[in-house]
């Protein structure tokens, strides 16, 4: 089953739900925040296509990562490279090539950033794009799930 985490409006926390056809709501933990939610029958095969938090179309993949340890890594690979001559960066190369094919992939929706996990439609999903998200976040253009031409 498809494992579903909101963000958030009020506090950016996580929200972990269940997808369920009768769950109205999502509960912050933090502030008590309740987001209103709407799953359907392909969220319950966990198909993704629309988003239940914000029912929109828009999702990009990457894989399931915390991108505040990467930077983390990044930066103590570059300060031990003064006394290791670079191959600390090498260490680290070593060590994202190993996590790049344990990790799973991941669908987030552009809009709300609600984060989908266990997807089996998670191939059509593309990777992201700065241009849908910049229209996305700063204009609210709605791709309706098509992927930018150029």
């Amino acid at each position: 089953m498809m494992d579903v985490t909101l963000t958030c409006s009020e506090c950016g926390s996580g929200i972990h739900i269940l997808p369920t056809l009768d769950a109205k709501l999502a509960k912050c933990d933090i502030c008590n925040h309740e987001t209103p939610v709407k799953f359907d029958q392909t969220h319950m095969e966990s198909v993704l296509k629309s988003c239940p938090c914000c029912e929109r179309k828009d999702f990009y993949s990457q894989k399931d990562f915390n991108r505040k340890i990467g930077v983390i890594l990044f930066v103590i690979a570059a300060i031990l490279s003064i006394w290791t001559y670079g191959v600390s960066f090498i260490v680290l190369y070593l060590f994202d090539f190993l996590l790049f094919k344990r990790l799973g992939t991941i669908a987030i929706c552009y809009k709300c950033d609600s984060i989908f996990r266990k997807v089996k439609n998670i191939k059509e999903i593309p990777g992201f794009n700065h241009e849908m998200s910049d229209r996305i976040v700063y204009s609210d253009h709605d791709f309706d799930g098509q992927p930018l031409l150029h």
